[in-house]
């Protein structure tokens, strides 16, 4: 694992900036760009700052880390969340984006989903993402990959259908296998977000999700924002 922590109060410049940044590498080695969003408030503006941009949307395809299993025109959509913000505004292509179903059962969406990824990726090969972005919940939480729930343990699946007790919901997310095969990972962190748990997971709690993945991601950038 290769930790870099960027702190800026330029939070949406700097993380678009670094977003473009991976965009261009990809594109000069495979004139392709894989990266999955992640979902919440603190990538809106992010995304909003992308939009913003004259970029080859086509050679970009965007998947999702997680999802919550509701339909896409749903408040609580993550999909709805980047559509407004990003796809939209830029008038990003459909065929540029690959949706997890929330609407339909849980377990079928998930299976749906990596089968997708699946026929998408190298032959014989897991499906890697140039980049994967990710939040972190103030219980340690990343992508959908709760405390104490199932899909912690999962080691052959990518992508599986999460019950999460505390929320008495299902959630649709990357397992710790998808994540780890990408070759960057990315943190985006509010400036309301407690310096104290950032320390936890920088520790290597073994309790917090998403220590495991800084610890064990290929390459792992923290993009945090100061308070002005």
């Amino acid at each position: 694992m290769a930790r870099e922590v960027l702190h800026t109060k330029r939070f949406a410049s700097d993380a678009a900036n670094f977003i473009l940044k991976n965009a261009r590498e990809s594109f000069d080695q495979r004139n392709e760009f894989r990266i999955a969003l992640s979902g919440g408030n603190t990538p809106r503006l992010v995304y909003a700052e992308m939009a913003k941009r004259d970029l080859p949307w086509e050679k970009f395809l965007f998947t999702f880390s997680d999802e919550r299993c509701v339909p896409p025109e749903n408040d609580e959509s993550n999909f709805r969340m980047a559509n407004e913000a990003l796809f939209q505004p830029a008038s990003v292509p459909d065929s540029s984006i690959l949706r997890m179903r929330g609407e339909i059962e849980p377990v079928l969406a998930a299976k749906e989903y990596q089968t997708q990824l699946d026929a998408l990726a190298a032959k014989g090969r897991i499906y890697e993402h140039d980049l994967i972005l990710l939040g972190l919940g103030d219980d340690g939480h990343t992508a959908s990959l709760f405390p104490g729930t199932e899909a912690l343990s999962e080691t052959e699946r990518r992508v599986v259908a999460n019950h999460v007790p505390k929320l008495n919901s299902w959630r649709l997310t990357f397992t710790f296998p998808s994540i780890f095969a990408a070759r960057t990972v990315c943190f985006l962190i509010g400036a309301n977000k407690d310096p104290k748990l950032i320390e936890r997971v920088f520790s290597g709690d073994p309790a917090l999700p998403a220590a495991r993945v800084d610890q064990n991601a290929k390459r792992v950038t923290w993009i945090i924002e100061q308070k002005s």
